[in-house]
């Protein structure tokens, strides 16, 4: 194809935005844009990295006009690809997010439990105004999601966007597992075709297809009991996230029928996760203290020396290269292979159909085309049932204004279990979130 591209980033100002300018430079020769707009409501964060951008496009893309913006109309109008990554209420309410389930004991962490619940509210305002702005603008655009937590988020794009097939939510840890799959097995990540199934942040690998065909799941599944797991770019990373992918050996240990989302420990061994996280000191403290500091400091460096020479913004390349991989994968039409979500209408024949499950599919200009899965056996069965009802429950309760509902998702959440406790934290949730959050009744 010929046409060069207009993109826009919603979230501009995010520390993850350094890593997807970075891979829009990697892939400009087979994703050539003509325009990239950052747009984000918080200007202090976003001149920051808008800078970099120019001098980073300078260097390398000289041909590209690089814009960043707080103007609705220049990020919307024209657009092809709107790419969106946004944080309702920044570091401060994902800390609150975090530490207020850990006061009675439950877990704290940004897309599972109340944590997740919690944000997820915030988030659905949010992403159904940036919809509801880009339609007002442009009908054509692919809006590329990957705001957390993704699985509320999608039920309810979907539910409120129902005819909307231009609306993609993704996940990059199905694809960061399948680096670190690849590297403790020592093959070609790009040689592997995953199989998968489940609800974003709470699924199973059900087989990995190598070049010849042939499934290497039980060599991964005993190379993970026998040697342990780490993530592929483990040098780079947190502790939090070392201990995250350790504990993957535990699940698969436990039920090695397939091999797990990291995130899947959360709901099966809630009391021994909130046992080991600091309720003084969480992840959001360490992305503050780390990421967020580094990032912004690199970004200002750059441009004071108005040059990227010696500048380092980036821990983790997958992130940036999954969304354009993932656009390109549309605007070549290239039917390749992605884990993304999906409303089920019959891929998990024995689940209901409006949920919003995360499977394999064919991705090209047409949209995912996912591949059926059959009927789950009755412990995912359970699992997935229970999760889907927290999800939907959530949602009804942003969109109802209902109390009762938000009571009930939190008391059904596997890493709740018990209502009193539900709403000691809802209440908490409710006082901290303000008016991020409509008035529950």
């Amino acid at each position: 194809m010929n046409k060069k591209l207009k993109v826009t980033v919603v979230g501009g100002g995010s520390t993850w935005t350094p890593g997807i300018l970075n891979a829009f430079v990697r892939h400009q020769e087979r994703f050539p844009i003509s325009e990239l707009v950052l747009f984000d409501n918080n200007w202090e964060r976003q001149e920051v990295i808008g800078k970099y951008a120019e001098i980073l496009f300078k260097e390398n893309c000289p041909d590209v006009k690089v814009t960043y913006t707080m103007d609705k109309d220049v990020a919307y109008k024209d657009a092809d690809f709107i790419m969106v990554q946004i944080r309702t209420g920044g570091y401060e309410l994902r800390e609150k997010d975090e530490k207020i389930p850990l006061k009675y004991g439950v877990v704290g962490q940004e897309t599972c439990g109340p944590g997740g619940f919690s944000y997820g509210i915030r988030s659905l305002r949010d992403m159904i105004e940036i919809v509801e702005d880009t339609r007002e603008r442009n009908s054509e655009a692919w809006i590329l999601n990957y705001t957390n937590p993704a699985a509320i988020v999608a039920y309810g794009l979907t539910k409120k966007f129902p005819n909307d097939k231009k609306i993609l939510n993704i996940c990059d840890q199905p694809i960061n597992l399948i680096n670190s799959f690849s590297k403790l097995m020592n093959i070609d990540p790009n040689s592997i075709e995953p199989r998968y199934f489940g609800l974003n942040h709470f699924g199973w690998f059900t087989h990995l297809y190598d070049n010849d065909g042939k499934d290497v799941l039980k060599e991964l599944k005993d190379l993970i009991k026998s040697n342990g797991f780490l993530p592929a770019d483990a040098a780079e990373r947190d502790q939090s996230w070392l201990d995250t992918y350790a504990l993957v050996r535990d699940m698969v240990l436990d039920f090695d029928e397939f091999v797990p989302s990291t995130y899947l420990q959360y709901y099966f061994y809630p009391e021994y996760k909130a046992s080991k996280l600091n309720p003084n000191y969480t992840r959001a403290n360490e992305v503050m203290d780390g990421r967020e500091k580094m990032i912004f400091e690199e970004c200002s460096k750059a441009a004071q020396q108005n040059s990227t020479e010696g500048i380092h913004v980036v821990k983790n390349e997958a992130h940036g290269d999954m969304i354009i991989s993932i656009a390109e994968a549309i605007y070549l039409n290239e039917n390749k292979y992605f884990i993304v979500m999906v409303e089920n209408n019959g891929i998990i024949e024995n689940l209901p159909d409006d949920a919003q499950v995360e499977v394999t599919c064919l991705l090209g200009n047409r949209g995912p085309i996912p591949f059926n899965y059959g009927k789950i056996d009755t412990f995912y069965k359970g699992l997935l049932e229970n999760q889907y009802a927290y999800e939907k429950l959530t949602c009804e309760a942003y969109f109802e204004g209902s109390y009762t509902k938000a009571l009930q998702a939190l008391t059904l959440n596997r890493t709740v279990n018990d209502a009193k406790k539900a709403r000691k934290i809802l209440d908490d949730l409710i006082e901290a979130n303000g008016s991020f959050w409509p008035k529950l009744k």
